[in-house]
């Protein structure tokens, strides 16, 4: 992937204030990072949808801040959006340094079919979006592929133990955790508690009709012994 570039301005409005930039097209950041001093940004509202639909959380990002020659690598960390509209309210972003290992969360990529949702008539069941990884900054992986195409059967999943990363990243996620599983359809569920069900009424009569038969069989069981 190509690098992504950014332009941020150090920004003087704080607290309410921020209210103003943003009507002028202008979203309020912020820059952090270890041994970093935090730093309040501005940047252009249209530039940061941009940089955003392309890099998410997951990828380095170039920031050019006021007229430093010398780019600042850093990740988005915290994406705020207005409830109701989506509308970007406030961006944190996280310098990192290129020869220390980071923690992030990244996207999972779901690729290919799931046999037994066509042949079998099963749900797919989606459990997890991203998993935590740790890795240097230049092996950052912008998105990590689930093939679902080996889901054959019902109630088969695909655990992060089986998720393939590129050497260099580490998984900290459960590996025991289920990131999808093929279900059975609400009507075989149905279907299944009905069959159950009749199965259970059935075999009740069948213990009825058993007793019944015994006592028929034994009709002397509850006469009186003949006097001698």
């Amino acid at each position: 992937m190509d690098q992504i570039e950014l332009s941020a301005t150090t920004r003087d409005i704080v607290g309410k204030k921020v209210r103003f930039l943003r009507r002028e097209g202008i979203t309020p950041a912020n820059l952090y990072g270890h041994n970093v001093k935090s730093t309040a940004l501005q940047i252009d509202t249209i530039e940061l949808k941009h940089t955003l639909s392309k890099a998410g959380k997951s990828s380095l990002v170039a920031l050019k801040v006021d007229d430093a020659k010398k780019p600042k690598m850093v990740v988005v960390r915290d994406i705020q959006r207005e409830p109701l509209t989506g509308s970007l309210l406030h961006v944190d972003l996280y310098q990192v340094k290129m020869a220390e290992k980071i923690k992030l969360d990244v996207p999972l990529l779901f690729i290919g079919e799931a046999p037994a949702i066509k042949d079998r008539g099963g749900i797919l069941v989606q459990n997890m979006n991203t998993v935590e990884v740790e890795c240097l900054p230049a092996n950052m992986p912008h998105n990590i592929e689930v093939d679902l195409s080996v889901l054959s059967e019902i109630d088969q999943a695909v655990h992060v133990r089986d998720l393939t990363v590129e050497e260099g990243v580490t998984i900290i996620t459960d590996p025991e955790q289920s990131i999808v599983q093929i279900a059975r359809s609400k009507v075989e569920v149905e279907i299944a508690e009905e069959i159950a069900a009749a199965e259970a009424e059935a075999e009740l009569e069948a213990e009825a009709e058993a007793e019944e038969e015994e006592k028929v069989e034994a009709p002397g069981a509850e006469e009186e012994a003949p006097e001698k």
